[in-house]
């Protein structure tokens, strides 16, 4: 039976050949999953794209994770793993917009690629549907896994102690940040403005011209208001939810963003991107307005220092910062799952690590210019807490220890059941890539064969 298996796969795989000859090679095989050569230079090219460099071992490393996927497939089959059309419609747009997004125009894309962005989705949707149908299977796999503190501790105590990461300083702030109020009849008056700009640009005045000479948005305003090539995602909802239902040459009502008033001229839809005009108009915060906005922060501030409401208590009343103000302050750092921040990260804020480096653990600074809004706004930072350079420990580096042994145990359960897998389906590496180094035992003879 076995005999008559490989025999099979073996014609499979000679006819497969014949028809590429000239065209395309199979590198790869996973059961009746195929791996092309096509498959992984176009996958190469994403990363040059990305100004990655082309290696011998990312090449291999490509590789492995493209079998990988291969292996899933086939257990998804097996499984009845299936996505609908919908979410393959929604990754490819997902997709379509960050290449576009990376290469500025559609023209560039299509250049770089040879083909028209239609016929690179085209193309491209078998893989994005595969690639989708692998992921829920990885999620079957892996499942819900999740680390206990007995975990955490034999996960540390199995690193030794000359390979435990060294942890540069890092610190924990806080902050509560007031902004001050735009009144109603802010709101109107930029309004009332920009609906005299719109009125001259329906009566036939050039709304390039009017976008130099009015409008508030610095990154447009010497093109004449005009933005080329927005993908979805790029812009705030408010602004692409009127810009994409555009036609071309219409002119839109005026609408409100996170940073004024707008209306937009639709210059041109090409494809998945489009070119709009805009102008601009803020509603003015007046000096008063300011004024208080620092009032009723030193208020806040001599609150906490006297007792009275603690930094939480009053970031969860007083601060106008959403994204902090229910966490007790607290700024996450996104990049690293958590809420310390390196010091260096911090760096692009020199006052900010200035004053960090004058404030003890427990501090509150008095209220400053917080100097990443771009809208004038006054914040107070507490400085939660600060470790000084150490190799990982539990006490202070739990966290970071947590997600490291959650990952390992992730990783160890895909390697046990990719081993398990391999007992018992069909798998051929092309001999141009014997001499990879796998993350997985790709190359070890296979027991279906024998």
């Amino acid at each position: 039976m076995r005999k008559c298996f490989t025999y099979i796969v073996l014609l499979h795989l000679s006819l497969v050949s014949f028809a590429q000859q000239n065209i395309d090679k199979t590198i790869g095989v996973v059961g009746k999953y195929i791996v092309l050569r096509s498959e992984l230079e176009r996958e190469m090219k994403g990363m040059v794209a990305n100004g990655g460099k082309v290696t011998d071992s990312l090449r291999c490393a490509m590789f492995d994770e493209l079998l990988y996927q291969k292996l899933l497939l086939a257990q998804a089959e097996k499984d009845s793993v299936h996505v609908k059309e919908e979410q393959v419609d929604a990754e490819m747009d997902r997709r379509m917009n960050y290449y576009l997004g990376q290469f500025g125009s559609e023209e560039r894309f299509e250049s770089f690629y040879g083909k028209s962005v239609k016929q690179y989705k085209e193309e491209m949707r078998d893989d994005i549907r595969n690639i989708l149908v692998a992921q829920q299977m990885q999620s079957k796999v892996t499942g819900e896994i999740k680390v206990s503190p007995a975990d955490v501790r034999a996960y540390y105590n199995s690193i030794p102690s000359d390979s435990l990461p060294l942890i540069n300083t890092e610190v924990e702030i806080c902050q509560l940040i007031k902004k001050p109020g735009v009144t109603d009849e802010a709101k109107k008056a930029a309004r009332a403005k920009l609906e005299g700009y719109r009125q001259r640009v329906l009566n036939g005045e050039s709304m390039s011209v009017i976008a130099t000479l009015y409008t508030e948005d610095p990154g447009s305003v010497k093109t004449g208001g005009e933005y080329d090539g927005i993908a979805r995602g790029a812009f705030v909802p408010e602004f692409e939810a009127v810009a994409f239902r555009l036609k071309p040459g219409e002119i839109s009502e005026i609408f409100e963003s996170p940073f004024g008033f707008h209306f937009i001229q639709l210059i041109a839809r090409r494809g998945e991107l489009v070119d709009v005009r805009h102008i601009l108009v803020a509603a003015k915060v007046s000096p008063q307005d300011i004024a208080d906005a620092k009032t009723a922060l030193d208020t806040i501030y001599q609150q906490i220092q006297d007792g009275r409401i603690t930094f939480c208590a009053a970031c969860a009343k007083f601060s106008d910062d959403k994204d902090t103000k229910n966490n007790c302050g607290a700024i996450q750092n996104k990049d690293a799952g958590s809420t310390r921040f390196e010091i260096e990260e911090l760096g692009k804020d020199e006052k900010l690590v200035f004053m960090l480096d004058k404030m003890q653990v427990g501090d509150i600074s008095k209220p400053v210019i917080d100097q990443t809004s771009d809208k004038p706004a006054f914040k107070i930072i507490y400085l939660k807490s600060r470790t000084e350079p150490h190799k990982a420990n539990l006490k202070d580096d739990y966290q970071r220890l947590q997600n490291m042994a959650q990952a390992f145990k992730q990783k160890t359960t895909v390697d046990t059941w990719i081993n398990k897998k391999m007992r018992s389906i069909y798998i051929h590496i092309d001999d141009d890539f014997k001499d990879c180094s796998f993350h997985r035992n790709w190359k070890n003879p296979n027991p279906v064969l024998k």
